[in-house]
């Protein structure tokens, strides 16, 4: 598999367009992409997530323990480097975002620490922002 880092594409499905166009955009500072009447493209950090308006949202999914949190098995993420990871969470703390895992440091001293935390999105959506320690480690076994 090469290792080039190529755009990721993920389609989400959400129960109001605007609610979800005001999260991403809004509170994330996503850019605008194309659009029509059922969904919305994002540019989520140079990806393309595609969210698509269902009239209701599935049940929630389930978790997994990690490092004694409940995460959700069904979620997509950013890595961001320190600084950047920081400044976000800062943001939505002065915003009073809820944290579906608040931000803390999950392996530490061990291969793979990271900083990490979790939010939702509007429709229930999973969304996890990461650091690691040592960004080589991303793939450490």
């Amino acid at each position: 598999m090469t290792t080039e880092l190529r755009p990721f594409h993920v389609a989400l499905p959400v129960t109001d367009l605007g609610d979800a166009e005001a999260f991403y955009c809004g509170l994330l500072g996503c850019g605008k992409g194309r659009s029509a009447s059922r969904w919305l493209d994002l540019n989520f950090y140079g990806h393309q997530i595609t969210l698509h308006l269902v009239d209701a949202n599935a049940s929630a999914a389930a978790t997994n323990p990690v490092d004694g949190d409940s995460v959700p098995s069904r979620h997509f993420g950013m890595v961001l480097d320190k600084a950047e990871w920081r400044s976000l969470a800062d943001k939505l703390e002065k915003e009073d975002t809820k944290f579906l895992i608040s931000p803390r440091i999950r392996f530490e001293g061990e291969t793979g620490e990271q900083a990490t935390f979790f939010i939702v999105d509007p429709s229930g959506n999973a969304i996890e922002f990461k650091s690691f320690a040592d960004p080589a480690q991303l793939f450490a076994v």
